[in-house]
């Protein structure tokens, strides 16, 4: 990784054995066949809540108090087999090589399942009460949020959340709550580097595109039949089959659609990937949908709204939510200039821990809310141990390089 980076990763990772309680592993996750790297790994302890997801450099690292007497961890991702990987109380290994082998053709053709495609994921809704958690849960959250500006990092926010999710009956998420527990930001200082046009959402994403819960974004009765559903293929999640199924617009409605692909457990009817993007057919219905404001005379102009949304499965045999990332992409212009600049905002969270034994609500004036910014409530990058002992999503080589410029500059300034 590189050097003269100022303190982005975890200093736990550099503890003296006698200070540790917990055991380290870090390292990179790659395919056994191409050894190209594998972002958006799950690395989890089974059993407990604890986890993470590799970096887009394929990279993690995950620590594992002692008191939890683990004696191993899972690597898993889509179309890959499960890996289990052995772990000592107290121990620290700085460069695991995690090599994950793709699933082989073995599955039968989808085809075979017959039907419509839709059925299948009327099923699934209809079992999202056996599926999923039917008690309140505590989750913990990392979140990271980054600006591009082109090709140069101009914001990088961070954050522990804690989340209170209520359970998955059918109330859907208007009880449920995010609460901001330690964050910082960087921050360009580079005359006309500021974003001045401002998105939903943050944090409380993770409440948002909770698919399964949130059935207003595609799930409800009424806002199904705005789809057409379709079967695509099958694969493996965690060594279980399930059908991939492609769904689209298929009318046209006020308001922008979505399109994507949901995976959908063979067995069990388990939602537990959901990959999408606004569809931009329209662009005056995809502003509406990304945009909450901006100055009067700029021109946005929205290229591309992604979404990621996973769910791991418990010792329970329910899902529960493990990462969302969303990755928004525009070009903003002022009136009568020649060029637009563009941008990409890339938000994500891993949760890296969960608690059902103790699932305290969130009290309503400390619960972190749409119209909120991040930016605005979080600390700065000075501090080398701000992340001492937590779990993050690793920072990629060039998001450290970016932060030690964006430093540098500071510095100078």
């Amino acid at each position: 990784m590189a050097t003269g980076m100022v303190g982005l990763r975890s200093a736990a990772q550099t503890d003296a054995p006698a200070r540790r309680t917990y055991a380290t592993v870090s390292g990179t996750v790659r395919d056994t066949r191409t050894n190209r790297v594998l972002p958006a790994v799950h690395v989890a302890v089974p059993g407990t809540g604890i986890g993470t997801v590799t970096n887009a450099d394929g990279y993690f690292s995950l620590h594992v108090a002692d008191s939890l007497r683990a004696d191993r961890i899972e690597f898993s991702h889509i179309g890959y087999a499960l890996l289990t990987y052995p772990i000592r109380p107290g121990t620290q290994v700085e460069a695991a090589s995690i090599r994950l082998t793709p699933n082989a053709n073995l599955l039968e053709e989808v085809t075979v399942m017959g039907g419509d495609a839709r059925d299948l994921v009327r099923q699934a809704v209809d079992r999202i009460t056996d599926n999923y958690p039917q008690r309140a849960n505590r989750l913990t959250g990392f979140y990271r949020e980054v600006i591009r500006k082109g090709r140069r990092y101009i914001d990088i926010s961070e954050a522990i959340v804690g989340l209170y999710k209520t359970p998955y009956n059918g109330v859907g998420t208007n009880t449920d709550r995010v609460r901001l527990e330690k964050g910082r930001r960087l921050l360009s200082q580079r005359p006309g580097d500021t974003l001045i046009v401002k998105f939903e959402g943050g944090p409380t994403l993770s409440i948002f595109l909770d698919v399964v819960k949130n059935s207003d974004l595609m799930f409800a009765p009424d806002e199904m039949e705005h789809y057409a559903f379709r079967y695509n293929r099958t694969t493996l999640i965690d060594d279980r089959p399930h059908v991939e199924i492609r769904f689209m617009p298929r009318v046209v409605c006020p308001y922008a659609l979505y399109e994507g692909l949901l995976y959908i457990d063979s067995e069990t009817r388990t939602i537990s990937r959901a990959e999408f993007s606004l569809d931009m057919t329209d662009r005056l219905k995809a502003t509406q949908a990304m945009l909450r404001k901006k100055p009067a005379g700029l021109r946005f102009r929205p290229e591309r709204l992604a979404f990621l949304v996973t769910y791991r499965r418990q010792a329970d045999g329910r899902s529960s939510l493990a990462y969302v990332r969303c990755e928004t992409a525009f070009r903003c212009d002022w009136h009568r200039r020649l060029f637009a600049t563009s941008y990409v905002v890339t938000s994500e969270m891993a949760i890296t821990d969960r608690d059902e034994t103790h699932a305290e609500k969130i009290p309503y004036r400390e619960a972190f809310r749409s119209r909120d910014a991040l930016t605005d409530r979080a600390a700065d990058f000075y501090d080398a141990n701000f992340w001492d002992g937590y779990n993050i999503i690793e920072p990629t080589e060039s998001l450290e390089n970016a932060v030690g410029r964006l430093m540098r500059r500071r510095n100078r300034d």
